[in-house]
């Protein structure tokens, strides 16, 4: 197995962090990951993008040209990650911001209302764990046997107290498709 990921967004919305768990769980559950970062000067607001492989084999290249799931957080991010899928790739579209219908028909696109499921865990900032959880279930990349444990080691001892909201997001994107 190997999953080719793209993460798009404005920053603000959580897509490095998005990454950065994504190739940690990967790593927790013995996968090999990349994890490749970008973002804008802005910092909050400006554009963020992260490229992601978990793979049970060993990963040749870091880069991911061409993705096999992509998820668009806001509708500037809906152009690039459409454009960059492959034929037949996943599109998952936070359907709270993003409005209009990709133009591509030979891939496959589900949204979900990130925004609106994060909101009803307490925090709208959680729309990018909603993501993660969805995202998880669709591909099977990723299984969560050790979700909390996880998050416990990922996050420093000061933020423990968002894990079970974080676990929350996860678990009700995964539940969202």
């Amino acid at each position: 197995m190997i999953e080719k990921s793209l993460f798009s967004g404005f920053g603000g919305q959580g897509i490095i962090s998005l990454g950065q768990i994504w190739v940690y769980c990967g790593m927790k559950e013995g996968k090999n990951v990349t994890f490749f970062p970008f973002y804008g000067a802005e910092k909050r607001g400006g554009i963020a993008r992260a490229s992601v492989i978990i793979s049970d084999e060993e990963i040749a290249s870091p880069l991911v040209t061409v993705p096999d799931s992509a998820i668009a957080m806001n509708p500037d991010s809906l152009a690039l990650c459409e454009k960059a899928l492959k034929p037949g790739g996943l599109l998952l579209v936070n359907k709270n911001l993003i409005k209009e219908s990709p133009a591509r028909t030979d891939i496959r696109v589900v949204g979900v209302e990130m925004q609106t499921i994060a909101e009803k865990i307490g925090n709208g900032r959680f729309a990018n764990m909603v993501a993660l959880g969805a995202l998880a279930k669709i591909t099977g990349a990723l299984k969560f046997s050790e979700l909390e444990s996880i998050l416990k080691h990922f996050f420093p001892p000061e933020k423990h107290k968002f894990v079970p909201d974080n676990m929350a997001a996860i678990q009700a994107g995964y539940g969202s498709v």
